[in-house]
C-alpha cells in the first residue's frame, strides 16, 4: 500500500466564485431560481455578471471548497480538477496551493474558459447559484491522479462533475483507483437538481462504489424519490456503509449500520450567506472520519466548519479552524 500523505483527496469541478448582494427582485427580473443551481452558457455568464451588484471573486467549487477547510482545520489535502490556461485559472491554482492544499493538475490550452459561479445572495443569506461550468468538465480519466488516490485516506467527489460523460468516467475511475489501493471513498450529491438529472448513476455509485454518503435533506429525500426524511434515512441506512445528513437549523443525523449520531447545529449570531456550509461541513466530518472519530466528533466538526463559513460572504474559512475547534474543545485527533 502507498504511503497515506493526504487525509483527504478531492476530486470536483475546479470554479472561481463571483458573490454579490442582491434583493428578490433581481432574482424574479433576470429568472434566476431562488436557493438553487443552474446551468448556463458562457453569454448568459457574461450577461448576468455584468447586471451583478459588485462583488468579490473568490475561488470556489465544492470539492475544493472542502479541501481548503481540511486545510485550515490543520488536515492533509490535495484536489484534482480542471481550469483553462487564463486568468482566472491562475487565481484558482495560486488561491487553492496557497491554503495548503497540493494541486497541480495541468491546464486546458484550447477551450471554454474556467469555469466560474456566479452566486446572487439575498438579505436573508439565501444564495443562488448560476454556474458556466467552462474548462472543468473537460477533466477526463487523463488527469485522474492515481499515485495521489493511492496516497489519500478518503477520495472524495461532488456530484456536480457528473454532467459531462467524459468526467463522469473519470470520477468512477477515481472510485475504482481508491478501492484498488484499500482507501475509502466519499461522494457528496451536490445539489437536488444534480440528483434529479443523475439519480440512477447515483445510485448505483452508491450501492457499489461509495464508503461515506454526503447530502442535505432534500438531496436526501430526492435520491430515493421519497418526501418522508425518516423514510429517506432508513435507505441510505440500508445502502450505504456511512450517511451523513445536514438539516440547516436541525443540525446533522448521521448513520452506520444500526448507529446514529445527532449533532446540533452551531449558534451564529448572524447568518449571512450560505454559500459553502454543505461544503465546509464536508471537511469538518470528513477530516474526522479519516481520523477515525466517532461519528458524534466528525458531526461536531462538521457544524463548527459550516457555523464558521455562514457567518461572512464566501465559501471559504476566514478564521482558521482547528484555532476555533480548539476554542470549541471539539476533538480533532
Amino acid at each position: 500500500m502507498a504511503d497515506l500523505r493526504y487525509d483527504i483527496l478531492g476530486v470536483g469541478n475546479a470554479i472561481v466564485d463571483v458573490i454579490a448582494p442582491c434583493d428578490d427582485a433581481f432574482l424574479t427580473d433576470n429568472g434566476i431560481e431562488k436557493g438553487g443551481m443552474t446551468l448556463i452558457d458562457e453569454d448568459r455568464a457574461r450577461d448576468l455578471y455584468s447586471k451583478m451588484a459588485p462583488g468579490r471573486e473568490v475561488s470556489g467549487g465544492s470539492a475544493a471548497n472542502t479541501l481548503a477547510g481540511v486545510a485550515s482545520l490543520g488536515g492533509r489535502g490535495a484536489y484534482v480538477g480542471k481550469v483553462a490556461d487564463d486568468a482566472l485559472g491562475e487565481i484558482f491554482t495560486h488561491d487553492l496551493n496557497a491554503a495548503g492544499v497540493d494541486y497541480a493538475t495541468l491546464p486546458l490550452k484550447f477551450g471554454p474558459a474556467t469555469a466560474r459561479c456566479l452566486i446572487n445572495v439575498t438579505p436573508d443569506a439565501q444564495r443562488s447559484m448560476c454556474t458556466f461550468l467552462g474548462a472543468s468538465v473537460f477533466f477526463s480519466e487523463d488527469d485522474v491522479d492515481a499515485e495521489k488516490i493511492a496516497a489519500a485516506n478518503i477520495t472524495f467527489m461532488e456530484g456536480y462533475l457528473f454532467d459531462r460523460d467524459d468526467a463522469k468516467r473519470a470520477f468512477v475511475r477515481a472510485a475504482e483507483l481508491a478501492e484498488a489501493a484499500g482507501r475509502r471513498t466519499a461522494l457528496t450529491l451536490s445539489d437536488t437538481f444534480c440528483v434529479d438529472r443523475h439519480r440512477s448513476s447515483f445510485r448505483h455509485l452508491v450501492r457499489n462504489h461509495i464508503d461515506i454518503l454526503m447530502a442535505n435533506e432534500a438531496e436526501l429525500k430526492s435520491l430515493f424519490e421519497t418526501e418522508d426524511f425518516e423514510e429517506a434515512l432508513s435507505r441510505a441506512r440500508a445502502e450505504t456503509k456511512v450517511a451523513a445528513v445536514t438539516r440547516s437549523e436541525k443540525g446533522a443525523v448521521i448513520v452506520r449500520g444500526d448507529e446514529t449520531a445527532e449533532v446540533p447545529a452551531e449558534k451564529v449570531e448572524k447568518v449571512v450567506d450560505t454559500t459553502g456550509a454543505g461544503d465546509l461541513f464536508a471537511a469538518g466530518f470528513l477530516l474526522g472520519m479519516a481520523r477515525d472519530l466517532p461519528l458524534a466528533d466528525c458531526g461536531r466538526l462538521g457544524v463548527i466548519a459550516a457555523g464558521e463559513v455562514i457567518s461572512h460572504f464566501g465559501a471559504r474559512p476566514e478564521t482558521k479552524l482547528s484555532e476555533l475547534a480548539s476554542r470549541k474543545n471539539a476533538r480533532l485527533d
